[in-house]
């Protein structure tokens, strides 16, 4: 059991949330004034809307909720990376500004965190009005992702989780380029639980979470924890080579043995394409290590901080 007198930081990230944000502040700030002591702190990823105009009437109102904002669009994981620095409570709950992520669980994560659990993640269960192909496609990445890391994923983890401050201590330290948050909490290890919630409707706006930006995630937390695809091409490789040689001493065997000519193209054709094709997704596939590898080597910062609330006090 933890102490009953503890600070909660919740973390939000933002971009072009205008319509949102003052809702989402209001029902934040009404439960977290049930406890001792709180902070709200809105990461603003680069809005072109009137998002920080907003967050700074906030701020000016309410001096518990706090603001950083980006000099451009760095994206949401880096933006939670931002948070996770920044937030200096017992515990730190990451939620999204959408409103998908309903607020009034704060409470059941920070009741688990209270039992012992030192990361207290959400699992999202999809409601009837999610699209088939993304159902489809958000399972088929949870399985993949567990069968070829040493992680395991829940299928429909979400980035709306709790961290204490040793957890969220550690995870700063990981200062990969490629991030891939629920992987990355995931991998520390702690006392680990979840959380199952249904996700509300969206009120306002669109996502900003693209199909590309879907994909570009799948393939950075894929490749950030495991080096499995690389050794499935060489694998596919070895038995490409196998399988033509087996061809190649069956085309002399019938040139040799037997009266019958090889007759067409389409055979070869296929064999040709077919190992072409092969070649290009291991060339891929080792491109995008090769890829990592060079914005590692560049060591350029995760984000750039244009404003902060916190100079507005000095």
């Amino acid at each position: 059991m933890r102490k009953n007198n503890f600070k909660v930081s919740v973390i939000v990230p933002i971009y072009n949330e205008e319509e949102c944000i003052l809702t989402l502040a209001e029902r934040v700030v009404k439960v977290l004034e049930n406890y001792h002591e709180y902070e709200i702190l809105f990461i603003d990823d680069g809005s072109k809307d009137s998002t920080l105009e907003i967050l700074r009437k906030l701020n000016s109102d309410n001096r518990k909720i706090n603001f950083l904002s980006f000099s451009r669009n760095f994206g949401h994981q880096n933006a939670l990376r931002a948070g996770t620095r920044r937030a200096d409570g017992d515990c730190i709950i990451s939620i999204d500004g959408d409103l998908q992520h309903p607020p009034e669980l704060i409470p059941d994560l920070i009741n688990k965190w209270i039992e012992g659990y030192d990361i207290v993640y959400t699992i999202r269960k999809d409601g009837k009005k999610i699209p088939v192909l993304k159902k489809v496609t958000s399972r088929l990445f949870y399985k993949l992702m567990n069968a070829i890391s040493d992680i395991n994923l829940q299928h429909g983890e979400a980035d709306f989780r709790l961290l204490d401050k040793n957890a969220a201590a550690e995870l700063n330290n990981l200062n990969e380029n490629a991030l891939f948050f629920r992987g990355m909490v995931k991998w520390l290890g702690f006392n680990q639980t979840g959380i199952e919630y249904i996700p509300d409707d969206r009120k306002w706006g669109k996502t900003k979470y693209s199909r590309k930006k879907m994909f570009d995630l799948a393939i950075s937390g894929i490749t950030s924890f495991s080096i499995k695809p690389l050794r499935v091409s060489i694998i596919i490789g070895i038995s490409i080579a196998f399988l033509s040689l087996l061809y190649g001493l069956y085309a002399l065997y019938i040139k040799f043995f037997t009266d019958n000519s090889i007759e067409g193209w389409a055979s070869v054709f296929f064999m040709v394409t077919f190992i072409g094709g092969i070649q290009l997704i291991i060339l891929g596939i080792i491109g995008e290590y090769i890829g990592n590898i060079f914005l590692e080597s560049k060591k350029r910062p995760h984000y750039i901080i244009k404003e902060d609330s916190s100079d507005l006090l000095k």
